[in-house]
């Protein structure tokens, strides 16, 4: 592993240092090294640029308080906010998301989400799938999947990028496993934890930019491993690996000093910790999984904030809507004015919705019978809502959509053909991505 040392002073997500944060260690599942990750995904490289951002919400998101009001309900189950109008005529959404609301034709909402597992997990957002009946192995997750049939994006890049950091609860944190894959497809961590065998002695993260004084430490670094003899046992993706985690691309993505101060306001500073046992209060995340797209990483997922809100519902998310605005709507208008919005698609949901019955604490339980999802770019069709729920928000009445039809048109989105491709499991028996009856969602991709 390599380490490379910042500033004390400067906390990303949970707490770490981004010293921590650019700890390059626990690069995959089962103990494979990063030259094994990219000598898995030079055999797979492809040319396109296709990619997908997966923003997973802890805990389950509040559907009736975002972006499914209902205004008609008792006062129990409306809650407290109020619907703005958006730039779609007929779309509303809650009055926290403003910012949402004013491009709304770059979004399109799914009000009727089928099909939750109910578990408290990452997993069913990251697969399409449920755990039961799973085959050996388990089921791959999207990036996992887009590892193995696309390949790296560009050189010296992994395919697969996770960013949640570890979470009290742990399943939460989950970034996507590579299921009956195997662990050459696993989400490269860049936050993982592990102790460090190779650090690049007084170089931190602001003289990263100094180019110089990089490669005349790392030269120092290679002649040390000259002497030792190491060197020439490396193979080619060895000394790959040690320039990806020095100088590559990958460096200069993870590394958010580079970016234009205006930009990252943007995105919104908050709180660089993560909330109680969920996800990190970070919006910042968003523009690191933008320039890991831009360097070529087919899929980044990440775990935003906690949602889990059995009391106070509407304290908390008068503080969290407001982060979600802005982070997401600093992406989406990034790719957008990148150009990459053809090219990248985002998706943001959690595991389940909440119960349209208000509690005795304020809050909202678990209602695994619908929820909602957000999607972005992709190259889709925007500026709509898809299915509905009933008028307590509590069942999905027309267009339900299972996880499943999601990922379909990710996939789609990505240039991958849910009819044909298949990946062979562990027992050598060809799976498809999604089960048959599921395909790409017409509203969508027309």
């Amino acid at each position: 592993m390599l380490s490379i040392p910042g500033s004390h002073s400067s906390r990303f997500c949970d707490g770490q240092s981004r010293r921590g944060f650019l700890r390059m260690g626990a690069l995959g599942l089962g103990g494979l090294s990063l030259p094994g990750l990219l000598r898995a995904e030079a055999a797979q490289a492809g040319s396109s640029r296709k990619s997908v951002i997966m923003i997973f919400l802890p805990g389950g998101p509040p559907h009736q308080d975002m972006w499914d009001l209902k205004m008609d309900a008792p006062s129990e189950i409306r809650g407290e906010f109020r619907p703005i109008g958006t730039k779609v005529s007929g779309i509303q959404v809650c009055e926290l998301f403003p910012k949402m609301a004013a491009m709304m034709d770059k979004f399109s909402l799914i009000r009727s989400v089928v099909g939750s597992t109910g578990h408290h997990a990452a997993e069913q957002c990251l697969t399409g799938r449920p755990s039961q009946n799973a085959p050996a192995g388990g089921w791959p997750s999207i990036g996992s999947i887009m590892s193995r049939l696309q390949g790296a994006g560009a050189p010296g890049v992994p395919a697969f990028v996770g960013l949640s950091p570890k979470m009290g609860h742990a399943p939460w944190a989950d970034p996507g496993k590579p299921g009956f894959l195997g662990p050459a497809h696993s989400p490269f961590q860049p936050n993982g934890g592990g102790s460090a065998d190779l650090v690049l002695n007084n170089i931190s993260l602001e003289r990263l930019q100094d180019r110089r004084a990089l490669l005349h430490s790392f030269d120092t670094l290679r002649r040390d491993v000259d002497a030792s003899g190491m060197m020439g046992a490396m193979d080619a993706f060895q000394q790959q690996a040690m320039g990806v985690l020095t100088s590559s691309r990958l460096a200069e993505a993870l590394n958010l000093d580079r970016e234009d101060p205006k930009v990252r306001a943007r995105y919104g500073g908050g709180s660089m910790k993560c909330r109680d046992d969920g996800g990190p209060e970070c919006p910042e995340q968003f523009l690191m999984a933008r320039r890991l797209v831009e360097a070529g990483v087919r899929c980044v997922t990440l775990g935003f904030n906690r949602w889990d809100w059995h009391s106070r519902n509407f304290p908390q998310a008068r503080e969290v809507f407001p982060q979600l605005d802005n982070g997401l709507t600093a992406l989406v208008q990034d790719l957008h004015d990148s150009g990459l919005d053809k090219d990248v698609s985002v998706v943001v949901w959690g595991e389940f919705g909440r119960t349209p019955q208000l509690n005795k604490e304020g809050g909202r339980d678990h209602w695994p019978r619908v929820s909602c999802a957000a999607l972005a770019c992709g190259g889709m069709k925007h500026g709509q809502v898809i299915g509905a729920t009933d008028r307590l928000g509590g069942e999905a009445v027309e267009r339900p959509v299972d996880f499943q039809e999601v990922f379909a048109t990710l996939y789609h989105a990505a240039g991958i053909d849910t009819h044909t491709a298949t990946m062979n499991d562990l027992n050598g028996r060809p799976r498809f991505l999604v089960d048959e009856q599921f395909k790409p969602m017409p509203e969508l991709i027309g």
